[in-house]
């Protein structure tokens, strides 16, 4: 027999192979992979659930960040001095989005650089999606992106690691920007 086929009758079954003695959950996860069946989750929070914008609110609360909620009921907050909000979209609000905006802006006369350094930034990471928009104004504001589709919820851990990455990338991408165009007002005189 076949291990993909060993695999497919171990998960289909449930149980442990009489000819090994291992169970798919105790072979796989000694690597990381499907957690062994025999340990189920010790607490709620180790349990997926749902997107919500108070469980959002909870999270930061808990971990001690201050953040608001604006008067459409998104999450936002502002870390080193950049604006993020924290989006759930799509019909159950499963889609998570951390988008950010640079603390600073652009004008227009500098939209083909500016464009360049978000292309090269999206050819060369995977987070956070980089992107300008130019403001009725003319001047140009810088945005970031992370999204995760949550179709089937997160537990705290991973809902954390997902509001950690969408604002420490973004923060990378920032601060890149912030070496390429130094406040001169942070500057001494």
């Amino acid at each position: 027999m076949g291990f993909f086929s060993w695999v497919r009758r171990v998960v289909d079954t449930g149980t442990t192979d009489v000819s090994t003695g291992w169970s798919l959950g105790g072979v796989l996860g000694a690597y990381g992979g499907v957690p062994d069946r025999a340990a189920p989750p010790q607490s709620s929070a180790e349990l997926p659930a749902p997107l919500s914008a108070v469980r959002l609110g909870r999270w930061f609360t808990t971990h001690g960040y201050t953040h608001f909620v604006d008067n459409d009921g998104d999450v936002g907050g502002v870390w080193r001095g950049r604006l993020f909000y924290f989006f759930l979209f799509g019909e159950q609000g499963e889609i998570l989005q951390v988008r950010g905006q640079w603390n600073r802006e652009f004008a227009i006369e500098r939209l083909p650089e500016v464009l360049e350094i978000c292309n090269e930034w999206n050819a060369e990471k995977i987070w956070p999606k980089a992107y300008v928009r130019v403001r009725d104004d003319g001047m140009v504001h810088v945005a970031s992106e992370v999204a995760t589709d949550l179709e089937h919820g997160a537990t705290d851990a991973q809902l954390g690691q997902l509001l950690h990455c969408g604002l420490s990338t973004a923060s990378m991408f920032f601060d890149h920007l912030d070496d390429l165009y130094p406040d001169p007002a942070a500057a001494p005189p």
